[in-house]
């Protein structure tokens, strides 16, 4: 089956004629007439009924005829999106959970309105899963935690972070990891580069933790430090948008180890039409994406 032999039989199920479903493709009506009976010989079956004037859809062919217009119509798109002309077609976005939960809603918002054709999907994990699915061709891009330093990566500086050490509201001020040395951590697998930069702030203060408690959300670490059970570090923006942050404290790291610059990162050479455009929205005027 070939799209030309579709292209014919849409034009002669909407004219009911040879000679105007010819004159429409600029062809010969004897090329037209045969290039119908190849169809249906290789579907094994009429598409259409031969009345004397003028040629009618069977019950097949009005069924066939839906496929075709679709299959007509999702070859067009395709070619769209490979001229890079118009932003459609698949777009898998990845990013880290704070990420997603403040920092995007408003520009994915923005991207559907913009571009309604795009079929976006959003996946969140820890960085590091977000930047193996990029590698591995799971996502189109995806935010994930600076610096970008992998050859096989391109990206672009999207949003600047604070990390803020959270603890108990009873806990006395903070100023280094001695201060909070053996308290067990609540923190992403061991994927995420928030809990590399914990780990890396005790480090620096030559102290050690307690044990570490993997967990899956930013809600779940608040719920736990306040009821007194340890620390987490996370994300000031995040930390401003939970209902229960007023059970808890806020205390702020040194620059060191408090800044972090999120990315968003895709694969070297990726050019798609839907891509560019997400890029054009991220990098347009900061209110476009607050």
């Amino acid at each position: 089956m070939e799209l030309a032999q579709l292209e014919i039989f849409r034009a002669v199920a909407q004219t009911g004629s040879i000679t105007q479903a010819a004159e429409r493709l600029h062809r010969v009506p004897s090329n037209l007439t045969t290039r119908i009976k190849q169809l249906e010989a290789e579907l094994g079956t009429e598409l259409f009924i031969r009345e004397k004037l003028r040629l009618r859809l069977s019950a097949t062919g009005v069924a066939f005829l839906d496929y075709a217009q679709r299959i007509l119509e999702l070859t067009a798109e395709a070619r769209e999106v490979a001229s890079g002309l118009v932003p459609q077609g698949r777009f898998v976005l990845g990013s880290m959970d704070s990420t997603a939960a403040v920092r995007i809603p408003t520009l994915l918002a923005r991207y559907h309105q913009h571009h309604p054709k795009v079929q976006l999907e959003l996946s969140t994990g820890p960085s590091g899963e977000m930047i193996d699915g990029v590698l591995s061709g799971r996502f189109s891009a995806a935010f994930a935690d600076g610096p970008l330093n992998h050859p096989q990566l391109e990206g672009v500086p999207a949003f600047e972070e604070e990390l803020v050490l959270m603890t108990g509201s009873a806990h006395v001020p903070v100023r280094d990891a001695r201060d909070v040395a053996g308290a067990t951590l609540f923190a992403f697998r061991d994927t995420c580069s928030y809990r590399r930069r914990f780990e890396h702030w005790f480090a620096a203060s030559q102290t050690l933790p307690g044990k570490i408690v993997e967990m899956e959300s930013y809600h779940g670490m608040l719920a736990c430090v306040a009821a007194g059970s340890g620390v987490a570090l996370i994300p000031r923006m995040m930390f401003d948008s939970l209902s229960g942050r007023h059970n808890v404290q806020a205390h702020a790291l040194n620059p060191e180890h408090s800044q972090a610059v999120t990315w968003l990162m895709w694969r070297r050479g990726t050019n798609t039409p839907a891509l560019r455009a997400f890029i054009e929205l991220l990098e347009g005027p900061s209110e476009a994406r607050a």
